[in-house]
């Protein structure tokens, strides 16, 4: 979408586009297996050769973004690092309706992992889930690395923007940056 002067927050720091997912028509509720995401994948070679210390709980990294969601809820976002074994890291992400929201969320290295893929495969993903169904939530510790595990993302998440007939989620200005700030 086109971004206005009444986009107050994103559009004052520069950005003009924004991408939106508009769930349409959900009259049939939310199922179990039901997911709605939008995904941002990095290639291994980005991530190593970034000067992020992956394995120094002391080093970070900051994703930021702005997002508004026309339905009042908490979504959640997580990130999967790829090394020998995958680890997640998920946070909430409340947002207010029709209102732009800046997200940043630091995120520290593990010592649990190992090297990480340094070619031009996988090595990284953030996700934003906008929906994600029980057969993928259950009781997920937020604000820690832990183990990948498909039947737990997250904690359980509302329905809400999910059953809302043409509920909108936009997202503008994802950066990924070495260090505990966002610049």
């Amino acid at each position: 979408i086109t971004l206005t002067s009444s986009d107050t927050g994103p559009w004052a720091k520069g950005f003009t586009k924004a991408l939106q997912i508009t769930n349409g028509n959900q009259t049939s509720g939310a199922g179990a297996t039901d997911t709605c995401i939008s995904w941002y994948k990095m290639e291994g070679q980005d991530l190593a050769n970034s000067g992020w210390e992956f394995t120094n709980p002391n080093s970070k990294i900051t994703i930021s973004f702005w997002a508004k969601s026309s339905v009042a809820q908490t979504f959640y976002g997580r990130c999967r690092l790829y090394a020998s074994s995958h680890y997640e890291y998920t946070y909430s992400i409340a947002l207010s309706a029709n209102t732009w929201t800046k997200v940043t969320k630091t995120i520290p290295g593990n010592s649990n992992f190992s090297a990480l893929v340094n070619t031009n495969a996988l090595g990284f993903f953030h996700v934003i889930q906008l929906f994600y169904g029980t057969d993928y939530t259950n009781n997920k510790t937020l604000d820690e690395w832990a183990v990948k595990d498909n039947a737990n993302v997250s904690p359980d998440m509302t329905s809400t923007w999910w059953t809302t007939n043409d509920a909108t989620f936009a997202l503008t200005g994802l950066q990924l940056e070495v260090g505990p700030t966002a610049s």
